[in-house]
């Protein structure tokens, strides 16, 4: 059956006034165009709540009470990645039979949503105690330290597809929270490596590294890029340089090395991604490589040199003047993995 279109609230008003003058309510209905048992409902609802507006409507009641929302509701907050097949099983035991999308709309409701869980290096406490510490002792440096520092990474680029994801329930700005996370560990694999760098004043040079990196190819990489773009980019004298602590980078030979060369290199904390703007940067450049669709390695290669290049100066010495709210964020985060 077709739904009826609701009465305007003048037309239901005209009929209490023409109700309350004497007329009958086939009068009414004659008078209106109107059905009787419409000109009565709407008679009786003014003498039973007097208003002829729209009343509350209950709807349907909840398949899931509300000690059975408590406990799902508990449940995933103590284990977000707890599935919806495993909260159908909850309930079914407890003699609630549910479907999927109930368990959905009970946890929207409740603040909670199905999200991928984001992918963060493992933090052990060590970690978290010597990010805390760095973040504390460089939170009051002046602007132009930052401004005097090249900044260095290596990166995985992929030419098709992406890695798997695994969805966790979480409320809103928590995705960083080491329950609603998955730790990863750095280069699991791909097509390509490359290694840039940047400063304030704008992008390095960046090159693919074509064999499996090793700390005599690492030193080779800094000896024939590092300079060059510390000359490139104009840097003061006394510039620093940084990169992270995996092995290749803190091998003896690499310290030894970086001394001999009267290299000033900044102490980092390891596990620290966050703490590196360059990582936003390959992030922007990832995005417009796979926007343009490389068919094949040497197309990959090429469009990420064309790409890094575009990279604005203007983003460089922005990604670097925020860098104090990088510090503050780790510290307000307790030392765990922030938004960068």
């Amino acid at each position: 059956m077709a739904k009826t279109k609701e009465l305007s609230k003048d037309t239901r008003n005209k009929i209490v006034d023409l109700h309350q003058v004497g007329k009958t309510e086939s009068a009414i209905g004659k008078q209106l165009g109107l059905k009787k048992s419409t000109v009565g409902a709407i008679i009786r609802k003014w003498k039973t709540y007097k208003t002829t507006d729209n009343l509350p409507r209950s709807g349907a009641p909840r398949k899931i009470s509300p000690r059975g929302v408590k406990m799902i509701t508990r449940t995933v907050s103590k284990n977000p990645r707890t599935t919806r097949g495993d909260l159908v099983n909850d309930l079914q035991r407890a003699g609630t039979k549910v479907t999927k999308p109930t368990i959905s709309n009970t946890l929207r409701r409740q603040g909670l949503k199905s999200c991928s869980a984001r992918r963060v290096p493992l933090l052990k406490p060590v970690h978290v105690q010597a990010r805390l510490k760095f973040a504390r002792e460089h939170l009051d440096d002046p602007d132009e330290d930052w401004e005097n520092v090249i900044w260095s990474d290596e990166t995985k680029i992929e030419l098709f597809g992406k890695n798997s994801t695994r969805r966790v329930w979480r409320t809103k700005n928590a995705e960083l929270h080491p329950k609603n996370t998955m730790p990863t560990v750095k280069h699991g694999g791909g097509n390509i490596m490359i290694w840039g760098c940047f400063s304030a004043k704008g992008p390095g040079l960046l090159i693919r590294v074509k064999e499996r990196m090793n700390g005599a190819m690492y030193r080779e990489i800094l000896s024939e890029n590092l300079l060059p773009s510390a000359r490139a980019l104009k840097m003061k004298r006394g510039w620093v340089f940084q990169h992270d602590n995996d092995p290749k980078h803190t091998a003896r030979a690499t310290k030894e090395w970086l001394r001999m060369k009267h290299f000033k290199v900044l102490e980092w904390p390891s596990q620290s991604p966050d703490l590196n703007p360059i990582e936003n940067l390959w992030r922007e450049m990832k995005v417009r490589v796979a926007q343009r669709q490389p068919q094949n390695i040497t197309a990959l290669e090429e469009i990420c040199m064309e790409e890094w290049a575009k990279i604005p100066a203007t983003v460089c010495e922005n990604l670097v003047k925020t860098y104090r709210k990088r510090l503050t964020s780790v510290i307000a985060n307790k030392g765990y993995i922030t938004k960068y």
